[in-house]
């Protein structure tokens, strides 16, 4: 690229930060990360252009911080009940006037290519679109969660690919200090005696997470056992009578538009099971404050603990909590 072009380009670019009403973004030194997939990625500056279509990872470059890099978001950003909080987060969502060009199921990639992005965060499964992303020279970080480690290190890059580690640190260090006041109380609790759990994705009664898996460490920093944790599987589709089998303490549903606890408790197929039978079926709230896959782990984590133990003195204050981590990850207190 010649002199003249690229400066050219990085007039244009500056414009675009500015129109957009944030200031434009300061470059920085190199950065080198590697992605989910074990690729290398090498950029001369801190992004300035990212489109992010997956929403977790975009949570997280909100809590560095930094959305005025972000030029491109994923189209469930502007459904369901996680639009008002990411609305509160930045007024071109509130105003639907950030490009949405896919999600984790479909890219456009002619949409993506539009936003002339320097970086694109997508699913690590998402083979094609990234292929045909980075035939065309576009750098692509590739996201794949399995555990909550994961999601310490995806901060810790995005941090670094919005030249932003400090803040990447000081959040991590948060949820760290977090986890690790459940994980000690957890651990002080004798297996045998916490409450057997089953975990129901809201694709269906049938479908769960077993060994391996976000859903098996949110269910044992809560206190508990996961019924299938023997079965090493990130998604998994059991048969009824296996799970009558197991005989689960406490059913915990993930946000269900569809379905809810009361739907369980009044289904005769599922009346012989015990958290049936004592009433203890229960749903998480909103996705957007109890998304496994990012630094919000804490908190359904303490829900949780507070369904599994509902007799503990001086229990979880929900309300209370939920403020605390707003403000500590995003800067403030969010609808």
């Amino acid at each position: 690229m010649s002199v003249l072009r690229r400066a050219v380009l990085l007039a244009g670019l500056l414009g675009i930060a500015a129109g957009a009403g944030f200031p434009a973004p300061a470059r920085g030194e190199p950065v080198a990360v590697h992605d989910f997939r074990g690729k290398a990625l090498s950029l001369a500056a801190p992004a300035r252009r990212i489109v992010c279509l997956i929403e977790s990872a975009l949570s997280g470059i909100f809590m560095l911080g930094e959305a005025q890099r972000v030029v491109g978001v994923a189209t469930s950003v502007y459904r369901g009940d996680v639009f008002p909080y990411y609305a509160a987060l930045d007024e071109r969502i509130g105003k639907k006037t950030l490009p949405a060009p896919g999600n984790w199921d479909f890219v456009s990639i002619e949409g993506v290519l539009a936003l002339r992005p320097d970086l694109v965060i997508l699913w690590a499964q998402q083979s094609e679109a990234i292929a045909a992303l980075e035939e065309r020279g576009i750098p692509v970080f590739g996201v794949f969660i399995r555990r909550l480690e994961d999601v310490y290190r995806e901060i810790e890059a995005l941090g670094a690919l919005t030249g932003n580690p400090a803040r990447a640190r000081e959040v991590v260090d948060f949820t760290r200090s977090e986890i690790g006041r459940l994980r000690g109380r957890a651990e002080a609790l004798p297996r045998e005696r916490r409450p057997s759990v089953y975990f129901m994705w809201a694709q269906g009664d049938l479908e769960t997470s077993c060994g391996g898996s976000t859903v098996q460490d949110l269910i044992e920093l809560a206190g508990g056992r996961n019924v299938c944790e023997a079965l090493e599987a990130e998604h998994a589709i059991v048969n009824l009578e296996r799970l009558i089998a197991w005989n689960p303490q406490v059913i915990v549903l993930w946000p269900n538009e569809r379905r809810d606890p009361a739907d369980i408790l009044r289904d005769p197929r599922w009346r012989s099971i015990a958290a049936v039978r004592e009433g203890r079926v229960h749903e998480l709230p909103e996705v957007f404050l109890c998304d496994l896959w990012t630094l919000k782990f804490p908190y359904p984590v303490k829900l949780l603990h507070r369904w599994l133990y509902p007799g503990e003195a001086g229990g979880i204050d929900a309300a209370r909590e939920k403020g605390r981590m707003l403000r500590a990850l995003y800067g403030r207190s969010l609808p």
